[in-house]
């Protein structure tokens, strides 16, 4: 898959959030930051196909949609298309260090949306920037697995140094 040589993390995590502030979903905003940032040659259907995560899958309050939506990502660069492709076990184990990370990162140890915005009036929308800052998050860290596994530069780190 070509892709851009270059990426910056942080503007991942920062354009990620701030599509789900314009009207995208977790797992929309988390897949289109990534393809945009990364300059993916795929559809706009590939953003579409995360519509039905958001609010634990369909609201249903199950798996964060922001996860979900990190996990397509990463079959983007990481899955398989034919049965019995060996790469699966490496996509497998991306979408589980993905998985890890979130659950201690957010502070919450969960993936359930149930949980994760359990002390939330969702009617209000008060869990709002929480999720914004979970997809975030998950944006970031996606860009970084890509960034490590590919061997690319992540420009954060370059601005670091200067």
């Amino acid at each position: 898959m070509e892709m851009k040589k270059e990426v910056s993390a942080q503007k991942v995590k920062k354009d990620a959030e701030e599509l789900f502030r314009g009207g995208f979903f977790c797992s929309e905003a988390v897949i289109s930051s990534i393809r945009d940032n990364f300059e993916l040659d795929v559809p706009d259907m590939v953003v579409s196909m995360a519509s039905g995560f958001p609010v634990g899958i369909g609201r249903s309050k199950c798996v964060c949609g922001a996860v979900s939506g990190g996990v397509m990502t990463l079959g983007l660069f990481f899955g398989r298309t034919r049965q019995g492709d060996p790469k699966v076990e490496k996509n497998l184990t991306l979408a589980n260090e993905l998985h890890d990370y979130f659950k201690s990162a957010n502070g919450k140890n969960s993936l359930c949306c149930r949980v994760l915005t359990k002390e939330f009036d969702m009617a209000s929308g008060a869990h709002k920037e929480q999720c914004i800052a979970f997809t975030g998050l998950v944006a970031e860290k996606v860009a970084q697995i890509v960034i490590r596994e590919f061997n690319l530069v992540n420009t954060d780190e370059l601005a670091a140094v200067r």
